[in-house]
This record gives C-alpha cells, sequence and structure tokens, in this order.
C-alpha cells in the first residue's frame, strides 16, 4: 500500500502499476495492457504532471453514446483545428506536432513533441508557462508528451491563414525556442505547410451518476467521417482511481469499450496530406 508523508499518501511504482493493470485492462486483447506497459506507464506518472484518459466510441454507436449519456450538442464549443507539417509529414515522423485552433472566445497554438520520457524534460522547460507534460492512456495503449500552449486573441490564426501574417507570428519566442530544438534542422514554421481545418465540437459535461467532468470531442473530416472521443483528467496521484470508475460508469451506460481506437491528430495528418500528395 501507499506510505504518508506529510499527510498525503505516497504510492509506490508497483502499487499504481497494480492498480493500473486492475483499472485499464478489459477483457478483449485489443484493450488490454500488458504487465510490462503497466509498469512503464506507472513509472512515467511518477513524473507527469498529468493523465488524460480517452476513448473512441466507434461510428455505429456514437448516436447511442450521445443519448445514453445525456450530451445536449447544443452546449458545444465550435472550434476551427488547423496542425501544420510538410506534405511528407516530416514533423509527425520525428514526434513533432504543430497546431493551431480558433475558437469565438480566443484562440491558440501548440508545439508538441512525443513520446517523451518526463524524468528527462529539463527544469528549464518545465518551469515555462504553458508547459506540461501529459500521459495520455487509451485502451491497450498510452503515450506520454510535452507540449508548450501559447493563447492569442481572436481572429489573429485567421489572419495568417489569410496570409495577412506569417505562420511563425502564432507562436511566441519559446515556442519557436521549443520548435527549433525538436524539429529537424533547418526547418522552421514558415516551411510548413497549412493542413486543415478541421471542424470541432467540443463540449464539457457532468452526467448524472458520474463523479466528475467528462469531454466529448466529435471531429469532422472533410470526407465526412468523424471521430467522436471521450475523455477525462487526472492527477497522476489519482489516475487509477479515476479510470477505475469512468470504466465502470462507462460500461454502466452501455459504452463500448473495447472498439478499435483512433487518435485525432493522426487521422487528420494522413487525410490532409493524403490529399495534397
Amino acid at each position: 500500500m501507499g506510505e504518508v508523508l506529510g499527510g498525503e499518501v505516497q504510492f509506490s511504482v508497483g502499487t499504481i502499476a497494480d492498480a493500473w493493470r486492475t483499472a485499464m485492462t478489459e477483457t478483449a486483447p485489443a484493450g488490454s495492457l500488458a504487465p510490462d506497459q503497466a509498469d512503464e506507464l506507472a513509472t512515467l506518472l511518477q513524473s507527469a504532471d498529468s493523465v488524460e484518459l480517452k476513448l473512441t466510441v466507434p461510428d455505429n454507436d456514437q448516436r447511442s453514446a450521445v443519448r445514453a449519456l445525456e450530451m445536449d450538442p447544443l452546449e458545444a464549443e465550435l472550434r476551427q483545428v488547423f496542425f501544420f507539417d510538410t506534405p511528407d509529414l516530416a514533423l509527425n515522423r520525428q514526434g513533432v506536432i504543430v497546431r493551431a485552433r480558433r475558437t469565438t472566445r480566443m484562440d491558440d497554438s501548440v508545439v508538441k513533441l512525443r513520446p517523451v520520457v518526463p524524468s528527462e524534460v529539463s527544469a528549464e522547460l518545465r518551469a515555462l508557462k504553458g508547459f506540461g507534460v501529459e500521459v495520455d492512456v487509451m485502451p491497450g495503449g498510452f503515450v506520454c508528451s510535452a507540449s508548450l500552449q501559447a493563447k492569442m486573441r481572436a481572429g489573429k490564426v485567421k489572419e495568417a491563414l489569410d496570409g495577412e501574417r506569417g505562420l511563425t507570428s502564432l507562436f511566441d519566442k519559446r515556442q519557436r525556442a521549443f520548435f527549433a530544438d525538436c524539429a529537424p534542422d533547418g526547418m522552421s514554421v514558415d516551411d510548413l505547410t497549412v493542413l486543415g481545418p478541421i471542424l470541432v465540437m467540443k463540449l464539457k459535461f457532468s452526467p448524472s451518476g458520474y463523479d466528475g467532468r467528462l469531454v466529448a470531442e466529435l471531429w469532422l473530416y472533410p470526407d465526412g467521417s468523424r471521430i467522436l472521443e471521450l475523455s477525462t483528467k487526472a492527477a497522476t496521484t489519482e489516475a487509477f482511481t479515476v479510470a477505475a470508475s469512468t470504466k465502470q460508469f462507462l460500461q454502466q451506460r452501455g459504452i463500448d469499450l473495447t472498439g478499435e481506437q483512433q487518435t485525432k491528430t493522426k487521422t487528420a495528418l494522413e487525410f490532409f496530406s493524403s490529399e495534397l500528395r
């Protein structure tokens, strides 16, 4: 069990690994974590800032999931998401993701690197405002990423996409430095191609019977395909508890936890890259 230090329960790597095996293992092979995966995940959680539990809902089950979880689409926020990469996805191959988003209230941009080992991320980076190390967990797998976000006034992303300003203007000095450290040598943001947009509906909600908040994101791709992702965030020390309770709640509501998992970013990048080629 955990040890009580300073009034808080501190869990050992082994304890967290055992809990994750129980919380995240599904009956279907596609949703299971092998013992070595659980150990690796537990180690990552020791140094990460947060964890996000994610599940993509199979296309045929999306309408029933909306009803079962009492989602109100009229409460969703509309977003436009743009990615930036080379036509052959050279950045993505190196684990670098560059993204900008438009909303009616505020725009933002992100430079992300994955996978990373949290304990190897410098203290200088971790001290930057908007920087975070997060573990994304889906049935059957996980990835740890480091990202640096900057917020900006609404309309700035549109101005860049309309050619009124350079793409570099969407990323502050800290993000450009982070990009330079992660991207292939000699590449700058202005060398990248716009991949997008993707129309996204994002809903934060608290269904009855669930002790917490869920987030639903519906990504609508230009070819008519779509991905519905459910997620919830947790502190790393509470991750296994949240995972277990969320799994139980979704199963009680009839949500399929064993379907093939899709990643929103990978699907978007591959779609637009194929279109360009």
